[in-house]
Parts: structure tokens; C-alpha cells; sequence
């Protein structure tokens, strides 16, 4: 799967698969048809381009990908792999719950309905107030994939998904100033890794996908001093005075409020009920060892 601001995956546990709850648990539903069901074609071939970016995440999903009714940009989307006689399901549904099995997705892991049915190939979604936000399309006896099982799959963004399921996984999400949520790939937090013995520290991902400027700066607040020094640019600062080039980005998390200088992109300012706070970059390729 792609999608988001790989950098952060180095730097953070997000290894979470599946959505909470009871496995299986209502895993297909009758749902509700929507307005205009998806029309197009359940088999398109796909190519994986080796980037991160929107347009190879969309050529890279398939039919899965033109599926998807998202506010915003496709966040993540890919095509299955090959799998032996004992991992296909019998019916379109079990080739669902080989998806699950097989792919290390982060999205739900239940109340997909039925969209589109054909001989050999079944489109699920997981709809969003009655648009698909997350799609899978499972096929029938594929070359090197007997019986069913994945084709394809793709995924809106998790701001897009109920807070009931992205609340407690791994990433934190934003809003803006008018308390909207922010696409993660724009904006989010994270808490460090427990494994590496950073849970007190806290990274912060600001950048846009497709844009090469923005894309990966990475910022830490490390008020327990747990990264390692030669990971950061500075050092993180618990009480500094705002500079007078900054400005408010209008994102919030809590009672953070995010400033950035256009003149030193090295630092981000949040904003606390406490005074400012200067968390430095975090250097290209860290993470845990």
C-alpha cells in the first residue's frame, strides 16, 4: 500500500492492520445502494511506478481506485499478489477476508456491502455517508491467485474514515480553523516509538503530497531530550518567543496551534495555553535502529 508521508513511518509505530473490533465482525452488510453506483469497468490493468505520489497511487489501484468517491486526493490504493490454492476463498466474500489476511492494509476490517457484481470479479465499499471511501474488488481463479481473493484496493484519506475508527491509530489528525479535519497528508502528529524509548517524544509531519518543497519535513518536540541529538537540526525548546515572521497556519490539535516562518522552515512554533513552543526538523532518513 501507498500513500502519506513515508518519512513518518520510520520514525513511529504504525503497524496497526485492522480496524478494532472483533474480527470479521459484520464484515459484509446490505448497506444502502447509493445515488450512482460505480459504472466503470472492475478490471483495469495496473502498474507499479515505484513512487508516492497521487498518480501512481491511482494507477497502482485499479479499478479499486476509480471507485472511490473521496472529498480529496486518493490516499492509498495497490493490487494484490499471488497466493496458493489454500489462500483463495471459495465465494467473493471469503476472497474479502483474504484480503485481510494477505495484505497488511490499515482500513476497516468491517461493514463493506456489495457495489458492483460480475461473473469473476466483486467490487466492496465502505461507504461514508452514502459515498465509497474505501474499495476493494476481490477476483476469481487470476493467474497465480486460484480461487478468490484481492485484485485490487484503494483507500480515501483517514480524515475521510469515522473519527470512530481513525481515533487510537497511529497517526493524530488536525483541523483547521474551523475545526474541519485535515487530510494526514497535509498535516498530522504522531507519538514516538515505544520500542526505541521515545514515548514522551512527539513528531509532527507538514508538508503536501505531489509537492517536492514540502514533501517530508519532519518535526520533533522532545521535551524529555529521548532523539538522538544528531537526528534533529536544533534542539527542541519548551519556551521561546514567536517570530515576528511567522504566521498561523490555522491548524489545531487540542490546544496546539501550529506557526511556521516562511524565512527558516527548520523550526515549527506551536502555540500552547503555556507560551510557544520551537520544535526543530528532524534530519532526512532517521529513525529507529
Amino acid at each position: 500500500m501507498r500513500g502519506g508521508l513515508v518519512v513518518t513511518t520510520v520514525l513511529v509505530a504504525s503497524a496497526a492492520v485492522a480496524c478494532g473490533g472483533e474480527k470479521d465482525q459484520d464484515l459484509v452488510i446490505a448497506g444502502t445502494a447509493p445515488a450512482v453506483p460505480y459504472s466503470g469497468p472492475l478490471h483495469v490493468p495496473t502498474k507499479n511506478l515505484d513512487e508516492d505520489s497521487t498518480r501512481a497511487t491511482r494507477i497502482e489501484s485499479g479499478a479499486a481506485g476509480r471507485a472511490l468517491e473521496c472529498d480529496g486526493e486518493i490516499y492509498s490504493g495497490g493490487g494484490g499478489g499471488a497466493w496458493s490454492k489454500s489462500d483463495g476463498g471459495s465465494t467473493p466474500e471469503e476472497g474479502l477476508r483474504a484480503f485481510f489476511d494477505m495484505e497488511q492494509s490499515d482500513y476497516p476490517d468491517h461493514g463493506y456491502r456489495v457495489e458492483r457484481r460480475e461473473a469473476d470479479r466483486v467490487l466492496y465499499s465502505f461507504d461514508v455517508a452514502g459515498r465509497t471511501k474505501v474499495a476493494v474488488v476481490v477476483a476469481k481463479d487470476q493467474k497465480n491467485r486460484p480461487g478468490w481473493g484481492p485484485d485490487t484496493s484503494a483507500s480515501c484519506d483517514p480524515t475521510e474514515l469515522p473519527a470512530s475508527y481513525t481515533d487510537g491509530k497511529w497517526y493524530e489528525i488536525w483541523t483547521d480553523a474551523r475545526g474541519k479535519r485535515v487530510p494526514i497528508t497535509k498535516v498530522h502528529s504522531s507519538v514516538g516509538d515505544e520500542h526505541c524509548g521515545w514515548e514522551t517524544a512527539h513528531f509532527l509531519s507538514v508538508g503536501e503530497r505531489d509537492k517536492e518543497d514540502e514533501d517530508g519535513r519532519l518535526y520533533a518536540r522532545d521535551p524529555d531530550g529521548v532523539l538522538i541529538e544528531s537526528m534533529l537540526t536544533s534542539a527542541y525548546d519548551g519556551d521561546v518567543r514567536m517570530p515576528a515572521d511567522a504566521h498561523d497556519t490555522g491548524y489545531r490539535r487540542g490546544e496546539w496551534r501550529l506557526w511556521l516562518s516562511d524565512a527558516d522552515l527548520s523550526k515549527a512554533y506551536v502555540r500552547t495555553a503555556d507560551g510557544v513552543e520551537a520544535w526543530p526538523q528532524v534530519r532526512p532518513d532517521q529513525g529507529c535502529k
